[in-house]
């Protein structure tokens, strides 16, 4: 205020006269920085005795924080003049407020992960802002760490500013634990609210942080601790060359820890959805393919009602889990669950059993009329995610002729000469060479003569 109020006094009637005896000096930065040793001297004064009491010392720290701030902002004053953060960055007074700032900082998470609406999403009800599905807990958790990083991003040295990104990594793993435990709770219902709740937590922590990485403040700081560690001898040269070609960023280990986390708590749920799937496709494996009637004898294909178990568990599930997943994560799930998926239906219902036409033609009409659409929502081409189980139904419903023929065809092949181009021209790219051969011993619809 002070600084404010002479601001036009020292403009009008101090500047011209130092002007006219051709001076340099700025009245008003000379005044300024003459108010600031007072500021100094006081502060170097008060400062010992408000170490041990944290609410005092943390009122001051924030007052001094937007102090400088407004000083900087408001009145131009330059950096290159001493100023509050260099009292703040003195050993004793600098290690005193890392430590009320970690106190501080796990007390408030302690609150937000006992808070009644730790789970929910604070936009739950507005569908385009909601699109991470992020609970309270770990967005109030993200702007923690951007408040600390606002509180200690002015500091003078590097060196402080590392100390203090140590910290922030510190209670980055110390949520990351916290989450762990809550999930731990949670094991036995891995589709649950809660569940799915953590796991977008774990999701936006790591993709916030890698945004971070890229910030100018951060790549600082990452050329910054590329000095230290080279003068140190801390780091190999690999993760030194890393570092310094941007390849890694400061945040990269506690990413790499969360995506870990992320990607054991989505194999969890495959496996849930998984193991509910094959329960309920028992009676489709018992289905009889060898004796089903041809087409030409059904007025109309409709879907094998022992399939009809599979599917709608596979619907509700993948229903269930888009609603509660963000985008990003339901893809990753689906995707995982398909992988599995096709291999399940290959190995033990398709090369599990043997086919007639009308079963080949069942199989088929089950699988790319009802199966694959139910992915149609979720990509463009399902059938391209169930490669194994498209080419097995591909091999099983080849007219007689074609199929004679690759069998011939396969018959003849040697290393040096693979039915490669034969496979492709029938629309065979996944599936080798012997498998193929294995599914054309499973048609039992041969002509009496042939083969």
């Amino acid at each position: 205020m002070w600084i404010g109020n002479h601001t036009q006094f020292l403009d009008e009637k101090i500047q011209p006269i130092l002007d006219k005896v051709g001076s340099s000096v700025n009245a008003r930065l000379e005044f300024s920085r003459g108010l600031m040793m007072l500021v100094l001297e006081k502060l170097a004064a008060d400062i010992p005795c408000l170490l041990y009491d944290d609410n005092l010392f943390c009122h001051l720290v924030d007052e001094v924080l937007l102090f400088e701030r407004e000083l900087h902002s408001v009145h131009g004053y330059p950096d290159t003049f001493a100023s509050c953060m260099h009292i703040l960055s003195e050993e004793t007074c600098f290690q005193r407020w890392l430590t009320v700032e970690r106190k501080f900082a796990l007390q408030k998470m302690d609150s937000m992960l006992s808070s009644e609406a730790a789970w929910v999403s604070q936009y739950k009800d507005i569908t385009d802002v909601d699109e991470l599905k992020v609970p309270d807990c770990a967005e109030t958790f993200m702007t923690l760490l951007l408040v600390i990083t606002d509180r200690y991003k002015n500091l003078p040295t590097a060196s402080r500013k590392l100390q203090f990104l140590e910290l922030q990594k510190d209670l980055v793993d110390d949520f990351r634990i916290r989450l762990t435990q809550v999930m731990k709770e949670e094991t036995r219902a891995p589709l649950g609210f809660r569940y799915c709740a953590i796991l977008n937590a774990v999701n936006y922590i790591a993709t916030v942080l890698a945004d971070w990485a890229d910030n100018v403040f951060f790549l600082q700081l990452q050329q910054a601790a590329l000095e230290v560690f080279a003068e140190n001898n801390t780091l190999s040269k690999l993760q030194l060359g890393q570092l310094a070609s941007m390849e890694s960023s400061v945040f990269d280990d506690m990413i790499n820890l969360l995506e870990r986390l992320k990607h054991d708590m989505l194999t969890r749920q495959v496996d849930h959805v998984f193991r509910e799937v094959k329960d309920a496709a028992k009676l489709y494996k018992k289905e009889r393919w060898l004796s089903l009637p041809s087409q030409s004898e059904q007025a109309v294909m409709s879907l094998s009602s022992s399939a009809c178990p599979l599917l709608l568990t596979l619907r509700d599930r993948l229903l269930q889990l888009e609603q509660q997943l963000c985008f990003s994560l339901f893809k990753i799930f689906w995707q995982m669950l398909v992988e599995k998926l096709d291999i399940y239906l290959y190995q033990e219902i398709i090369l599990a059993n043997h086919f007639n036409e009308g079963g080949a033609a069942q199989l088929q009409f089950d699988m790319t009329r009802n199966l694959f659409p139910l992915f149609s929502h979720y990509c463009k081409r399902p059938e391209n995610y169930f490669k194994h189980v498209k080419e097995a139904c591909i091999v099983l419903n080849l007219n007689i002729g074609s199929a004679l023929l690759l069998k011939d065809v396969l018959q003849s092949a040697s290393e040096q000469l693979p039915a490669t181009a034969a496979l492709n021209e029938v629309g065979i790219y996944k599936l080798a060479q012997q498998d193929v051969e294995i599914l054309l011993n499973l048609r039992t619809n041969w002509p009496h003569t042939g083969k």
